[in-house]
């Protein structure tokens, strides 16, 4: 890899991979909704070419792709709150659609590597087993942004069939923690949450937990070393939120809540706030649709990376020094003294990776 092409690339994910491969000598075009957004996020880091663009019009910045030998795609529409309404339009049009154009554009600019970002999302297995790549969740058994993943994997693969010039691969990550979340993420939402004492109590659930410094250093050895038309799991460690509020509040020095919400109380106060998002058009914490998933997901989570291990020698860093670095990078920015207001609808809604 000499010259590298990154979609999302202010985002959690992105901005770390961009690091990455400038480390090791790449020059990157960076594609990037918010131009100044992507001063901020790049701005004492050289070789990075800023690309202005919105994976929902590829055709639009298409042209920067000439000259590059490889592209990491880590941009999606995806929701971390909910707003009322159907997102699938968006979905599609980002997820799968924006998928399928970017390869066919790149295939014209004579790319012949392709790393895309799936999820864990489209895999599924029983409660408390241990989850593989061949674990494939079902169509009926997804949600709009998990059946977008699905659709958007079967693209990439369907292109490969038609195409073998192409190499591509997936990488699946799970819930991504890490420094530089300018978003936030919903991950860099909760710590803020916690050190502000906003948090009211435990949820249900369990979770894979992975830095994105990991994430973006198995999508650099799925490049180098991945099989064409592989899935490699970057997914981390399973936690329950019993286990990671604690440790994220000992981290911070902040008190954090002992007690889990009642689920009969949870869903009384997703109906409520559905109601609110209906009549005013704003976001909410917590929906029923993210409810039943936190539920039904629940120890759903435990992931068996030995494959990645094998073939792309992954490893994770743990989980403490994530947790340490990104309470950190928040401090050192001032973030908790200087965002004190809730996020904008825009960005409660994070309409794509880049944000």
């Amino acid at each position: 890899m000499h010259s590298v092409f990154v979609t999302g690339a202010t985002g959690l994910l992105g901005n770390n991979l961009v690091r990455e491969l400038v480390a090791r000598g790449c020059a990157v075009k960076a594609l990037v909704r918010s131009r100044a957004k992507g001063e901020q996020q790049f701005k004492h880091l050289q070789g990075v070419e800023l690309v202005v663009g919105d994976m929902a019009d590829v055709d639009a910045f298409a042209m920067s792709l000439q000259g590059c030998d490889t592209v990491f795609h880590t941009a999606a529409f995806f929701r971390d709150n909910y707003k009322g309404g159907s997102h699938w339009k968006e979905l599609e049009k980002i997820n799968v659609e924006g998928t399928r154009r970017l390869l066919v554009r790149a295939d014209h600019a004579g790319i012949r590597r392709f790393i895309h970002t799936s999820s864990i999302a489209v895999l599924d297995g029983a409660p408390g087993t241990s989850i593989d790549e061949t674990c494939l969740r079902a169509d009926a058994d997804a949600d709009d942004y998990y059946r977008s993943k699905i659709l958007a994997d079967r693209v990439v693969l369907s292109f490969l069939k038609r195409h073998p010039q192409m190499h591509a691969c997936m990488v699946l990550p799970g819930w991504m923690w890490g420094p530089a979340d300018i978003g936030p993420t919903s991950s860099g939402q909760l710590v803020n949450d916690v050190v502000r004492g906003k948090l009211p109590g435990l949820i249900p659930g369990s979770f894979s937990v992975v830095d994105a410094r990991d994430v973006a250093l198995a999508q650099i050895a799925a490049a180098r070393h991945g099989r064409r038309g592989e899935r490699y799991l970057a997914a981390g460690r399973h936690m329950t939120m019993r286990e990671l509020v604690p440790m994220l509040g000992r981290i911070a020095g902040v008190k954090t809540p002992v007690r889990q919400l009642p689920l009969p109380l949870l869903y009384t106060l997703a109906a409520v706030q559905e109601i609110y998002a209906r009549i005013t058009g704003k976001p909410i914490l917590l929906s029923m649709a993210t409810l039943r998933l936190l539920v039904r997901e629940k120890d759903r989570t435990c992931f068996n990376h030995s494959k990645s291990e094998q073939e792309l020698g992954l490893s994770f860093r743990p989980l403490e020094l994530t947790l340490t670095d990104t309470v950190a990078w928040y401090r050192d920015h001032d973030w908790f003294e200087n965002h004190s207001a809730p996020p904008s609808p825009e960005k409660r809604t994070s309409v794509m990776a880049d944000d």
